[in-house]
């Protein structure tokens, strides 16, 4: 498969009301699929990751795209299970990125394995406990921790984790990459992020997450 070296303009048969979200850190199409709000008709996909072997629209690293994406190019990002495979001063590198991608009104929603909650599995069950299984296969502490080890044991290099969040500590790297306005969870194993530009309008964001399953509101509605 030919990547493209540069994400591809807006596609020019897409209604004039379409946006695009990046799926920053994209995976084998089959594992990171997108969050369901953006699976609507009006949402178009661009997959970007480092691995071309998950054959995304575009190689490249989320720490730089500046050679990759134009600025405020974008409606939304979604990272899903990306940054923990950066080393920890990549981290507010990617999250700048984010932010110059998007356009104004945009947001970023990010979701990544939780430390709290697997301490707690770690402590309780230690770290061969199966915690549930994948299609990957089973899923303990470990790889939580680590990343998966299966696949890096078979040169995935990739799948290896080499940081780790707090909704505390991803909410300060968020604001400090330059969103004023940061709402975190925890939800089961993970923790969820919304990082919304300063023209975002929160409460439509938060509505429509709400509808698509996952509640980001910061006080009851």
């Amino acid at each position: 498969m030919k990547h493209a070296q540069r994400v591809p303009d807006p596609d020019p048969a897409a209604t004039p009301a379409a946006k695009r979200v990046l799926n920053a850190g994209s995976g084998p199409l089959s594992s990171r699929r997108l969050h369901p709000v953006f699976r609507g008709e009006e949402w178009q996909e661009v997959r970007l990751d480092i691995d071309p072997q998950t054959e995304p629209d575009v190689v490249g690293s989320i720490t730089d795209m500046s050679a990759l994406v134009p600025p405020r190019s974008f409606d939304a990002v979604w990272s899903s299970h990306s940054l923990e495979h950066l080393y920890a001063h990549e981290v507010p590198a990617a999250l700048s990125e984010f932010k110059r991608v998007l356009k104004p009104g945009g947001f970023a929603l990010i979701t990544s394995p939780d430390l709290e909650s697997i301490a707690s599995w770690l402590l309780e069950h230690g770290p061969d406990h199966v915690v549930y299984v994948s299609p990957m296969g089973p899923i303990t502490p470990h790889d939580m921790l680590f990343g998966h080890s299966a696949s890096i044991a078979t040169g995935k290099r990739f799948m290896a984790h080499n940081t780790g969040f707090t909704c505390a500590s991803l909410g300060r790297l968020l604001l400090a990459a330059g969103f004023p306005t940061v709402l975190a969870k925890r939800e089961l194993l993970d923790l969820w992020a919304l990082a919304l530009t300063e023209q975002a309008d929160k409460a439509s964001v938060q509505r429509e997450l709400k509808a698509a399953g996952l509640d980001m509101f910061d006080s009851p509605d």
